[in-house]
């Protein structure tokens, strides 16, 4: 089923309520409750507590099929993402940066500059590993070209612009499969925003994927209760939500159970996308495109060069004959999230060069991470 979000711009007249975000008087960060801190904790210690795996380990997993769908979902869809949107010399911000894995990936793109921020220390650690190219579960490779910083903290919480003013503005800013988690809050979501905004340059890009509200909302209302999947993921709502119902005039905390067998077992929340593209806008963020994965890879794998990709990553074929392939299954996993690109307005300067680059490292030892807390 085809969707174009583009032309549902009517319904953001919803938009964003603006009166419930609130303020801390004493300075420029949003405030949120306790309750909301404890949720960030738990999806921080879900990611933190996820071990890596050796090449041999994962071809040795039960769920193998699944593995190649995470492949597909994280690696493939991100892969083109940055081939389309990443140039040479660009510094980059990835926000919620996890364990590193799309290092590579910005090192074949050849960028000048490469920050991540996480909010598990955990894989903060991980990330430094591997970028320094000594991670048992990495195979050793030449060391990356670009020069690293890494931060440990909630970019969804944290006021970045000051922590990073030695080392913006931005080209570009990636959030992948991360999103979600601001909106649990206003506050979160609005923070976020403010964050890629802030610290991006005019014309600068903004990617990200994310889960696809109208695919769940579309799957929970066809659903006999308040569960739904198959063999290798559910999601389940609680019992608030009994009558499939969702206010437009509160777009945020409308929470879900996401499992996706060895790989994401936590609480997600549902952004309905006229409402984020709203807000964005109200950042000076403007939507270039937003497409389902189903969509992207009608579009995009018909290339050679990713045909050959996909290929690599074992996603291409019908998932019954040639095991390799993803299942159906599978696949309705991969119809769960859908992808975007937004764009900061304004003009680029004639001389992008970015002249604050020297805080980032080749090596980065433990006491080069940077910790911020609100």
């Amino acid at each position: 089923m085809k969707r174009s979000y583009q032309q549902s711009s009517s319904s953001g007249s919803f938009g964003p309520p603006k009166s419930k975000s609130r303020h801390n008087p004493d300075g420029d960060s949003f405030l949120e409750d306790e309750s909301t801190k404890i949720f960030a904790k738990k999806v921080a210690d879900h990611y933190s507590a996820r071990t890596n795996q050796t090449l041999e380990e994962r071809e040795a997993s039960p769920i193998i099929h699944l593995k190649k769908l995470n492949n597909w979902v994280c690696k493939t869809i991100k892969s083109v993402l940055i081939q389309l949107y990443a140039k040479r010399g660009d510094a980059v911000l990835d926000l919620a940066c996890g364990k590193g894995g799309d290092l590579i990936k910005w090192d074949k793109a050849k960028i000048g500059y490469y920050v991540g921020i996480d909010i598990a220390d955990g894989s903060i650690e991980d990330c430094r590993t591997r970028y320094n190219g000594d991670a048992d579960h990495h195979q050793r490779r030449k060391k990356f070209t670009f020069p690293a910083r890494l931060l440990s903290g909630d970019c969804f919480e944290v006021q970045l612009d000051k922590a990073l003013a030695d080392d913006a503005p931005f080209d570009l800013c990636s959030c992948q499969f991360a999103m979600h988690y601001s909106w649990s809050t206003e506050a979160r979501a609005r923070r976020a925003l403010a964050n890629v905004s802030s610290l991006l340059r005019p014309g600068g890009i903004f990617i990200g994927t994310m889960p696809d509200a109208n695919v769940i909302v579309k799957k929970l209302r066809a659903a006999d209760g308040l569960a739904f999947g198959n063999s290798v993921y559910w999601i389940h709502f609680d019992d608030e939500f009994s009558e499939k119902k969702f206010k437009s005039s509160t777009p945020f905390g409308i929470k879900y159970k996401f499992h996706l067998e060895d790989a994401v077992d936590c609480p997600e929340w549902i952004v309905p996308f006229h409402v984020f593209k709203s807000l964005a806008e109200e950042y000076d963020l403007e939507l270039v495109f937003v497409k389902n994965s189903h969509a992207f890879v009608h579009e995009y794998m018909k290339k050679p060069e990713f045909i050959e990709l996909m290929r690599r990553l074992g996603a291409l074929g019908d998932g019954n004959q040639d095991q390799t392939t993803l299942s159906p299954d599978e696949w309705e996993v991969a119809y769960l999230y859908l992808a975007y690109v937004l764009r900061k307005r304004g003009q680029p300067e004639q001389n992008r060069g970015n002249t604050r680059r020297d805080k980032g490292k080749m090596h980065l030892e433990k006491e080069d991470i940077t910790y911020i807390r609100s």
